[in-house]
């Protein structure tokens, strides 16, 4: 029985950049991997600088690792690149439409550029427009859009030719929360519709949760965890605590906490990000009580405290030490 190539396939890449004269070379990508089965969406969960960006640049043919090998819709990504980008879809974190062109024009323009006879780029992109709500305005200059619109737009572009694979690299960076909502709609809509392999890079848990069927959490240019959002979850046994101590406390008082909350029976590691300490119990209802008894025995003042079930932020917790929040706003900008 013949086997079905992955959709996506990744071994072992590694990528590094120039860091300045005399500066040791910068780290982009070490070792990192994973597969992506045909017709799937499959996320890379990871701040920004974690080496998510360089991965889809190098799937694309956009930049060559320094080692290892990979595979897009069955084709090598080093041999043949021309194949690979006729099989592609790409869609940047950048804008793409030309803001001087009307929503129709900058669709049928990336069709006709893609090989497609007119009539044909006319009708895929009336398609597209009606599929992502864009209909009404398709004959307006997208300087005229709103950023969730743009945002829908640069993805109907990139798959204007029936790509194999679509890469979408942030695509909800920088829109508000309901236009963020909206194009989430519009995605797993295109998955049903379009049936095909679709690789998703986000710093947002809530977008990975809900659109990826599998997902890579990346940590400095490797993965570190990898399965279905669920799968992930249910590995941590109990319940996640979040303790927010009172903005009063100082450093030495939030090392005070840390140490006294370490001695409650039951609990994981606690680890402090500011004056948010977290930490893992079996029970977090029977848990919980007896950490706030000891804070307050400590005189140790608590502004808040949660139990909650085992989410993505806590796998990646469980794995790189620190929240994704805390390593997307301190982490350098690494692509």
């Amino acid at each position: 029985m013949t086997s079905i190539p992955a959709g996506i396939s990744a071994r072992d890449l590694r990528k590094t950049y120039p860091a300045g004269r005399g500066a040791p070379r910068l780290v982009a990508l070490d070792g990192l991997g994973f597969e992506v089965e045909a017709g799937t969406i499959f996320g890379l969960l990871g701040p920004n600088g974690a080496g998510k960006s360089t991965t889809v640049k190098i799937l694309a043919t956009l930049s060559q690792a320094d080692a290892g090998t990979a595979e897009v819709a069955g084709i090598d990504v080093a041999r043949h690149p021309d194949r690979v980008r006729r099989a592609i879809g790409f869609v940047a974190q950048k804008p793409v439409a030309d803001p001087m062109d009307t929503g129709r024009e900058n669709l049928e323009l990336a069709g006709r550029l893609q090989g497609m006879r007119r009539a044909d780029a006319r009708a895929r992109a009336g398609e597209l427009l009606d599929r992502f709500s864009l209909t009404a305005a398709a004959d307006r200059l997208v300087k005229t859009y709103s950023g969730g619109m743009a945002r829908k737009l640069d993805v109907a572009i990139g798959l204007m030719h029936r790509p194999q694979v679509l890469f979408l690299d942030e695509p909800t960076t920088g829109l508000d929360p309901e236009a963020r909502a909206e194009m989430w709609a519009e995605l797993e809509a295109m998955a049903r519709h379009e049936r095909m392999t679709v690789l998703l890079t986000t710093h947002y848990l809530e977008e990975a949760d809900r659109l990826a069927a599998r997902l890579a959490i990346v940590d400095h240019g490797r993965v570190v965890a990898a399965g279905t959002p669920e799968e992930l979850k249910n590995d941590l046994h109990g319940d996640a605590i979040v303790v927010e101590l009172a903005p009063q406390l100082d450093q030495d008082g939030i090392a005070d906490a840390v140490r006294i909350v370490s001695h409650v029976p039951g609990l994981d590691r606690v680890l402090a990000e500011g004056r948010t300490l977290r930490s893992r119990a079996a029970s977090g209802a029977a848990a919980l009580p007896q950490v706030l008894a000891a804070l307050d025995e400590a005189r140790l003042a608590v502004a808040s405290a949660t139990v909650a079930r085992p989410s993505l932020d806590d796998v990646y917790l469980r794995h790189t030490g620190r929240s994704l929040a805390t390593a997307t706003s301190t982490e350098g900008v690494r692509a």
